[in-house]
């Protein structure tokens, strides 16, 4: 389903993350320097670019599609253990997903962005603190949405194209106040295994693999362990079904997301200070 679908939701997964590192900018020189040593020239990171208006989707909960391909989703991450783990199965299988990083936790472990992106997967925007966005003000989404856009852009140099609200909360006009201000469809999703409420990696699995279907967006959380020890038996589930797997851009059929997925417009892209 796409267009501008109602999408609120009130599902209370728990569970943020905490941040400390970003990339880009100066460069860091330790305090044993020699007296009178150069230092290295600080490189400036271009601003942080606005997305261009490319399409016509608000919000959605799946893709209609004749492509038989479904689109894995994972939320809350990345996490410095279970992410990695995760990155290597879908390596394994030769299966590319959608990862939808909290901005504190991107920020905190930028080699595991690093390593998300030269593997071929998709980087999508979750916030930046996993509130509840439908119980905020629109300044402060916005704020919360644009701070992960620029700690991603500032650690691998790409831009999400998607949102997904935290909890899938989020109203019908909110989404059409991202779209409207910052080009950003509301991603939800069209399968939930409830992997949060830990039943078990076979019942995750299973759950996986019955909702999906051409144009599915499949949600699961890289932040655990019985969720990605269920990612194999899904994989295969899915594949048994004539089923493969694309990035949500891909699924969309905008090719690959940031640089070389919609257009960017140059501009400051964030009212956040400090």
């Amino acid at each position: 389903m796409s267009g501008d679908s109602v999408t609120k939701f009130d599902r209370r997964a728990v569970l943020s993350g905490m941040g400390a590192l970003c990339l880009g900018g100066a460069a860091h020189l330790g305090s044993s320097m020699p007296v009178g040593a150069q230092t290295a020239p600080a490189v400036p990171m271009p601003p942080v670019p606005r997305l261009t208006s490319a399409h016509g989707i608000v919000a959605l909960t799946s893709v209609q599609t004749n492509r038989a391909a479904v689109a894995l989703t994972f939320d809350d991450g990345p996490h410095p253990t279970h992410t990695p783990v995760l990155l290597d199965i879908l390596a394994q299988y030769r299966a590319r997903a959608t990862f939808y990083v909290i901005g504190q936790m991107a920020r905190r472990y930028p080699e595991i962005l690093h390593r998300i992106v030269a593997e071929g997967h998709e980087i999508g925007n979750h916030s930046w603190s996993h509130p509840t966005l439908s119980q905020l003000g629109d300044g402060a989404v916005l704020r919360e949405i644009d701070r992960t856009q620029e700690v991603v852009w500032r650690t691998v140099g790409a831009q999400p194209v998607t949102m997904r609200p935290p909890y899938g909360a989020f109203s019908r006009r909110q989404s059409h106040m991202l779209h409207d201000q910052r080009n950003l469809p509301t991603v939800i999703w069209s399968v939930d295994p409830q992997d949060w409420r830990r039943p078990g990696s076979s019942v995750v699995a299973d759950r996986m693999v019955r909702g999906a279907r051409p144009g599915a967006v499949i949600l699961a959380h890289d932040i655990h362990g019985p969720t990605v020890r269920a990612v194999p038996a899904a994989i295969e589930g899915i594949a048994a079904r004539g089923l493969g797997f694309a990035t949500m851009s891909e699924l969309l059929g905008w090719g690959r997301w940031g640089p070389r997925g919609l257009r960017y417009v140059s501009g400051p892209a964030t009212d956040y200070q400090g």
